[in-house]
């Protein structure tokens, strides 16, 4: 890929849109549907840059196409701007300046480093675990510069390598395939140890659920820590322990992981090693949540806090109502097993989940458990899982601690 001159003025493709089309535009919504598109000049190919005109020729800000997608342009700018090596690099650094203001950088040795639209760069995810970056290139665009983006991140960050974790079904929508592989640099290894406000973790950053671990969830899981001193504590959807993990750091009796995966729970038995953990503090059941909740209800088990962490229950608008089931379900089982004055945390990473159908939703299920639960506090993303103001599509994770 060739880099433009800075000093010359690339000519660029042109998106136009149809009339009065161009308000979520203005409004720096960084995402162009094909409906609102009324034709193209030139030949643009898959991810290349365009400009994004109104019908009148109003230049409203640079994009990447991509024409199989239901969103046909993703801005990268609003207005005038050069897409090229030096523009990827402006927003690298910015973003990592961000997290080390926030402190974030300095007490993780994993976070989030690029967070696609509300970072300013549509569909490129980067994590960094250790000393190696996780990249997701999810859209066309993100695609086109990827080899750009991965020789950068080795020239800014401080890593040994950057290590692709483009195996999402999401890409198909984008006329993409999935793949994964280095990058630049060395290859990561099998497992990765990372520091999480004073947690130990081991990551599987090759063949774990996204890029290895949910990072999204770390001040959720200082929030468990904060309130599990003494107390019996059930992880549904535990992937590799990492509510336990925080849990028995905060005093808790014993933690028990329910997950389907026996490798994932494999990894929180090494995590609890990692901690100082013994095995008798830690119980790891693989198995169905929804069978096993049931189980322990016919059984008159129960516990002092529960976390329900489901995977997301609704990938498009059709499967909400489907969804709302799943989630009260599960909710309705949490509060059954929770013991008297017991905490529920409960959580929905399905952007289409509303807050207030949510909230809703889990006060339906106290309902029908027949108890008076309050919520005491909402949760939500890591501050290094930012949300674009003028793109709230970035809010997507959200939780309730609620008390029974």
């Amino acid at each position: 890929m060739t880099t433009k001159s800075a000093t010359s003025r690339p000519s660029y493709p042109q998106v136009l849109l149809h009339r009065g089309r161009d308000k979520n535009v203005r409004a720096r919504h960084p995402w162009v549907f094909s409906g609102a598109i009324a034709s193209v000049k030139g030949e643009p190919a898959l991810g290349e840059t365009v400009e994004l005109r109104s019908e009148h020729g109003d230049l409203l800000g640079m994009g990447a196409w991509s024409p199989q997608s239901q969103i046909q342009v993703r801005l990268w700018a609003v207005g005038r701007a050069t897409i090229d090596r030096h523009f990827f690099a402006q927003r690298i650094q910015v973003a990592f300046q961000q997290r080390q203001t926030l402190g974030i950088s300095t007490r993780n040795t994993g976070y989030r480093l690029l967070n696609a639209e509300s970072d300013g760069l549509p569909g490129v995810i980067v994590d960094k675990f250790g000393d190696w970056l996780i990249l997701q290139a999810l859209t066309a665009g993100a695609e086109y510069w990827k080899a750009t983006l991965a020789e950068l991140l080795m020239e800014l960050i401080p890593c040994q390598g950057v290590y692709e974790r483009s195996d999402v079904e999401i890409r198909k929508k984008e006329g993409l395939t999935t793949t994964t592989g280095v990058l630049r640099g060395q290859a990561p290894p099998a497992f990765i140890d990372i520091l999480e406000e004073g947690r130990h973790y081991r990551v599987d950053v090759i063949n774990g659920h996204k890029t290895g671990f949910y990072l999204d969830q770390r001040d959720n899981r200082s929030a468990v820590e904060q309130y599990a001193q003494h107390k019996t504590v059930l992880n549904c959807f535990s992937y590799t322990g990492g509510f336990s993990i925080a849990a028995l750091k905060g005093g808790a009796v014993k933690a028990t992981n329910i997950d389907a995966s026996q490798p994932a729970l494999d990894l929180a038995a090494q995590a609890a090693a990692l901690n100082g953990f013994t095995p008798e503090q830690m119980e790891n059941i693989q198995g169905d949540v929804f069978q096993l909740l049931r189980q322990y209800r016919d059984e008159g088990r129960q516990f002092d806090l529960i976390v329900l962490d489901p995977p997301k229950f609704a990938e498009n608008k059709s499967q909400i109502e489907k969804a709302a089931r799943g989630y009260k379900d599960i909710n309705l089982l949490g509060f059954r097993l929770l013991k008297p004055q017991g905490l529920l945390f409960t959580f929905s990473c399905s952007g289409l989940m509303e807050s207030n159908l949510f909230q809703k939703i889990v006060a339906d299920a106290a309902v029908d458990a027949g108890c008076d639960a309050k919520i005491i506090r909402k949760l939500d993303q890591a501050s290094d899982h930012p949300t674009g103001l003028a793109f709230p599509e970035g809010y997507y994770l959200k939780g309730l601690i609620c008390q029974k």
